[in-house]
């Protein structure tokens, strides 16, 4: 069972060359079965692991090196179905008459957002 959905803004800073970017990562906590909890991260709908551990860290564009990440902001997205007083809409059509714009949307890419600016390096004041 899923228990919270959220988007997080993750930022990695390569600790060799000092270049920062940052990532969009859908993250899903769930419990199975046995009641054991679990989170799943994907980025641009394909699972991933956690880019908080250096096995899910991608690469620095610029040299290559993986650094772990850090949580610069969060959104959670609502669990359905939420109280029973929740704005909700009855969809009356087929799901594939439902907003068929939805089939046809660019994809939001996980780093689509504006990106950091460089820190000026000691050498630059």
């Amino acid at each position: 069972m899923i228990t919270e959905l959220a988007v997080e803004r993750v930022e990695f800073t390569c600790g060799h060359c000092w270049h920062k970017w940052s990532a969009d990562y859908d993250v899903q906590q769930y419990r199975d079965d046995n009641g054991d909890a679990w989170e799943y991260f994907t980025r641009d709908g394909i699972a991933v692991p956690s880019p908080y551990d250096l096995q899910g860290a991608p690469p620095c564009p610029i040299c290559g090196r993986h650094w772990v990440g850090r949580l610069i902001a969060r959104r959670p997205v609502p669990v359905p179905p939420g109280a029973s007083d929740t704005p909700r809409s009855r969809i009356t059509v087929p799901s594939d008459q439902h907003r068929t714009d939805r089939h046809t949307a660019p994809p939001l890419e996980a780093d689509a957002h504006a990106q950091p600016t460089p820190a000026a390096s000691p050498g630059d004041r």
